[in-house]
């Protein structure tokens, strides 16, 4: 799940919710919060200023890593289209 909203700042930011309850282990904890910051530092030249939040649901703990990329590549993909579709609800 994506939490997204504006700032004042120049550069988007992010911030990451992973939760025990969601993911046992420290181990898929880093590894997702690895991933997720992969995926964001490839898509942050070209973000519009926002701030992000990711929120990890129980499930990513255990789904493929090539799985979660395409996932976050197409969220952040969204993010950065002109068209703001993302934000209308299109």
């Amino acid at each position: 799940m994506l939490l997204v909203g504006g700032h004042g700042e120049a550069g988007a930011r992010l911030g990451l919710a992973v939760s025990k309850k969601q993911a046992r282990r420290s181990v898929d904890r880093n590894r997702l919060k690895r991933l997720i910051r992969e995926a964001f530092r490839r898509h942050r030249a070209k973000l519009p200023d926002l701030d992000i939040v990711v929120m990890v649901r129980a499930r990513a703990a255990s789904a493929n890593k090539q799985v979660l990329r395409e996932s976050l590549d197409r969220h952040f993909a969204r993010m950065a289209e002109p068209s703001g579709s993302m934000f209308t609800g299109k």
